[in-house]
């Protein structure tokens, strides 16, 4: 479960890390009473479970109330990363003089969190080389000491004379602290600032192990679903909306992510992740198809491997929302398994062949997607 920023602060808070004044806001007037309480320049950050958020516009700078007014009815309502902002953080400006980079996350491989820090934080912390990076595995029964802690901040470059050394050093335990505590997957600070004297979280990242809330009942639930999402939950369908312009239908998690790393390899996009699983009926798989459609991708892909899934079923469902609806973008079936040929009788009576081969299949959808 991610949590937004200014709920990622106010656990910070509680925790006693420093974070910049702030206020979590919903509307124009709440933004600029917020500033005029925060006092000077204000940056009014978009509330969203999305990353990238500057470089998409969603993170202005105010220097009044009227400003912080102003911008707020600009961000308010924006899509960013396909999230609507509906929510604001107004917080104090702060005067930076470096910006570090500091997360824990699971190293599933190495079955231990592992701490990654970085004195070159950012947006651009991706583009960081791995010989900037401080990454040290901490064991579970160790614990955070207080050696590793200094350790990784010598590695950082911050001398035990800097008067950031030891506020580095408690702000490292204090942020492992909290990801045992609840049962974070990954707890980050991007970017970790030197302001002055004070080393301030001017941002937080926290993801919680979905499966461990019902030990976190203080914390608040969060749900990242898009509307679309929420509709295939509610279907019982695995769906996640994505970037690209290719709809993926399949029956599986395995054969839908193969899905859409065939399409990559080929040059294309997937427009969605949608796992129809392995006993979608008709009503189901026509419901599948129309969420596949809400996307307007510029090609459709069906993958089926039918096993407990009947090929006739799906190609039933597929007929049916083509005859009632129609379906405005060419669409390509890769249909093998259970009840096959009625399937492919199906589908050749409304125009569609299908295919044997996933490869075939997709290398088609992505030159349909592109003229």
């Amino acid at each position: 479960m991610k949590m937004f920023e200014y709920m990622g602060k106010e656990l910070f808070g509680q925790y006693g890390l420093p974070i910049p004044r702030g206020k979590m806001v919903t509307t124009p007037e709440a933004a600029a009473a917020a500033a005029r309480e925060i006092g000077g320049s204000v940056v009014v950050k978009s509330q969203v479970l999305s990353g990238k958020r500057g470089k998409s516009g969603g993170i202005k700078f105010a220097d009044n109330p009227e400003e912080a007014k102003a911008t707020a009815g600009e961000l308010l309502g924006l899509t960013i990363q396909g999230l609507r902002v509906e929510a604001l953080l107004v917080e104090e400006k702060l005067k930076i003089d470096k910006e570090l980079y500091i997360s824990l996350a699971i190293d599933g491989a190495a079955k231990q969190p592992v701490l990654i820090a970085s004195a070159q934080g950012g947006m651009e912390i991706e583009e960081v080389s791995e010989e900037h990076l401080v990454k040290t595995h901490i064991d579970p029964e160790l614990g955070m000491q207080d050696f590793i802690a200094r350790e990784v901040v010598r590695r950082m470059g911050v001398p035990r004379t800097s008067p950031h050394h030891q506020e580095l050093v408690k702000l490292i335990k204090t942020l492992y602290k909290i990801f045992t505590e609840k049962d974070a997957e990954l707890v980050e600070i991007n970017p970790l600032v030197f302001s002055g004297d004070r080393v301030i979280a001017a941002d937080a990242k926290v993801t919680v192990d979905e499966e461990a809330l019902y030990r976190q009942p203080g914390l608040l639930q969060v749900t990242e679903r898009t509307s679309a999402e929420e509709a295939a939950h509610a279907l019982g369908l695995s769906f996640v909306e994505l970037d690209g312009d290719i709809g993926v239908m399949a029956n599986g998690a395995g054969i839908t992510m193969a899905t859409l790393d065939t399409l990559a390899f080929y040059g294309g996009k997937a427009a969605n992740f949608l796992d129809a699983g392995g006993g979608t009926g008709e009503e189901g798989t026509a419901k599948a198809l129309e969420l596949i459609l809400s996307r307007n991708p510029k090609s459709i892909f069906i993958n089926i491997f039918g096993g407990i899934t009947r090929c006739d079923d799906v190609a039933r469902a597929f007929a049916s929302v083509k005859k009632k609806r129609g379906i405005p973008v060419p669409v390509v079936v890769r249909l093998v398994g259970t009840n096959q040929e009625q399937g492919r009788a199906i589908l050749r009576e409304v125009g569609i062949e299908a295919y044997d081969f996933m490869q075939d299949a997709a290398q088609k959808a992505v030159e349909l997607a592109r003229s």
